[in-house]
């Protein structure tokens, strides 16, 4: 099906660049027929309707999982991400506390004073952001500020410890919560 003639051999050898160009080829067809339906589609909604699918798309994006969470800690290159994944577990009980739910504050951040942050102002005490992935950035914008020189986990663990934790034994918890959830394995 894909092959060409060897001259120099006189047989048939594999042709990959044909098998490479049909297959994108039938690709962009699939694509271009899908887009062609949804467009299709959505000429026949009302406004109403089609507010409401951006709306809901958006809310859909919005919303948090876990994995979303560990997709975003990668994409920024966050230092230590599966530290920074125990102290969101640790900081929200598992992403059930009020400052979790209430602030979308996923590290029990305080709105910061003097850095770039993304929160919008303080309830419960602690930041709030429009949405999770905010907080996200705000942890981000911290950690290179106060963190950025930080180059073992060792001194990660122990400058948390120094100038992150409100309690004790923040840095024993916190390898607790990694090595519990095999939070090593996520990234």
């Amino acid at each position: 099906m894909f092959y060409k003639i060897d001259y120099e051999e006189l047989k048939l050898v594999k042709d990959l660049k044909k098998f490479y160009i049909s297959l994108t080829t039938v690709l962009v067809l699939i694509v271009l027929t899908f887009i062609i339906g949804r467009l299709t589609a959505i000429k026949h909604l009302s406004t109403l309707e089609k507010e409401m699918i951006v709306v809901d798309l958006r809310a859909e994006d919005n919303k948090f999982t876990k994995d979303k969470l560990v997709t975003l800690l990668k994409e920024l290159s966050v230092k230590y991400p599966y530290i920074v994944m125990a102290q969101s577990i640790l900081e929200t009980g598992h992403w059930k506390s009020d400052v979790f739910k209430q602030n979308h504050n996923l590290f029990g951040m305080k709105q910061a004073g003097a850095r770039i942050n993304t929160a919008q102002g303080t309830n419960l005490n602690h930041a709030y952001y429009s949405n999770w992935h905010e907080s996200v950035y705000d942890y981000a914008f911290y950690q290179c500020r106060y963190l950025g020189g930080v180059s073992t986990e060792q001194y990660y663990y122990a400058a948390l410890d120094a100038s992150y934790a409100e309690g004790s034994n923040y840095s024993q918890r916190l390898k607790e919560v990694v090595q519990r959830e095999h939070l090593k394995e996520l990234f």
